[in-house]
């Protein structure tokens, strides 16, 4: 392949970080091996993408769609007229740029602009992040040429002869943690001698996993631990005000962690839920895992997520129902079996794609081969 050539890339979906930081990492690998390329963003309006794209020195188009809410909403009477609308925008966006392929990596964004490209007879690649196939992409899969899983036997959703298992691309900074550890105890203001726990609940926060926290710090400081915890922006004050009545000082609170390549180089055992970037990031970690998946997520993606997991012996799992008086118990028996935490490690290392950003770049490739 002449990689001299000028290609042509559209990718479209976002909503949420599982969504947006993926297609990012594509675009940057696929930008080190075709410099000269020209790639273009479609997103949601109002969606995080419409900021963190630029931000990624990319350009972005946005369309008015938006998803049904499972409830009875009005806005819901306005769906159909803003996915038509959608529909139009994306079939000049795909005329204008004139793209030579199509990468949807989910998200609502993702629906008009590759079915509007597989119309036009341009070829797409689906990117899906979770174990358990959104019905958007099941629907787009039909038509496209590839689609790049991180899960095995996704041949469940998608027609097997089509399936490359990829992997989902993560931040390159988390891809070799040695030599970490003691920079990340002096940056976070930890403990050398005390075993450290991670509780990730995403950018913006879960509430179950805070209220676990909430209850049980005071038993796991009596434990000897210290509790990294990214509590997220809608709860910091809260738990901030919380903490500080508490008076603990093994309990390190966080609004939001930058830096998690040093989060999870201090940490011995991770709580987290089980987004689908979350996942994949602590299978190239390699540390003792505790899902807590959400229940609030389409289908329940977050629960497969896991149990696709807890069934190669790489994670164990804590129901949302039962986290708030249970998180100490569950956390401490695990802290004290080293050879639990031995096999779990072991496991979810081997479920890791650290490559998964070229291993996609290969993908688009072969779309003009």
């Amino acid at each position: 392949m002449n990689t001299q050539r000028i290609y042509r890339i559209l990718i479209s979906g976002g909503g949420t970080g599982g969504h947006i930081y993926p297609a990012i990492a594509i675009a940057n690998a696929w930008n080190e091996k075709h410099p000269s390329s020209e790639i273009l963003f479609v997103g949601a309006l109002g969606k995080m993408e419409m900021q963190k794209v630029p931000e990624a020195g990319y350009k972005i188009k946005g369309l008015p769609v938006a998803g049904l809410q499972r409830r009875l909403s009005l806005e819901n009477l306005k769906f159909p007229f803003k996915l038509l609308k959608s529909l139009t925008q994306a079939s000049q966006i795909i005329k204008d740029f004139n793209p030579d392929a199509v990468v949807g990596v989910g998200g609502y964004a993702s629906g008009p602009v590759l079915y509007a490209a597989q119309r036009k007879g341009i070829p797409t690649l689906v990117q899906e992040q979770n174990s358990y196939a959104g019905l958007t992409n099941k629907i787009l899969a039909k038509r496209a040429k590839k689609i790049c899983v991180a899960y095995p036997e996704m041949d469940r959703f998608f027609p097997a002869d089509r399936i490359a298992y990829t992997g989902n691309p993560v931040r390159k900074d988390i891809l070799d943690l040695s030599g970490k550890r003691e920079k990340a105890l002096t940056h976070f203001g930890l403990d050398s001698a005390k075993k450290t726990l991670l509780v990730l609940g995403g950018s913006l926060g879960a509430r179950t996993l805070n209220q676990a926290v909430l209850a049980d710090m005071h038993k796991l400081d009596e434990e000897g631990y210290q509790v990294l915890w990214q509590c997220g922006k809608f709860y910091f004050q809260e738990m901030k005000s919380k903490l500080a009545e508490s008076g603990l000082t093994t309990i390190h609170l966080n609004e939001f962690i930058r830096e998690m390549d040093m989060a999870y180089a201090a940490a011995d055992l991770i709580v987290s839920r089980a987004g689908a970037l979350s996942v994949s990031e602590l299978s190239l970690v390699g540390k003792p895992v505790i899902f807590i998946p959400s229940p609030n997520v389409a289908e329940d993606h977050q629960t497969k997520n896991a149990m696709a997991y807890v069934s190669h012996d790489a994670a164990l799992l804590l129901k949302d129902s039962e986290a708030v008086g249970a998180l100490e118990q569950k956390v401490k028996a695990l802290m004290e079996d080293t050879k639990l935490s031995e096999t779990l490690r072991k496991n979810i290392k081997n479920l890791a794609k650290p490559n998964a950003a070229n291993a996609i770049v290969e993908e688009i490739e072969l779309l003009f081969a």
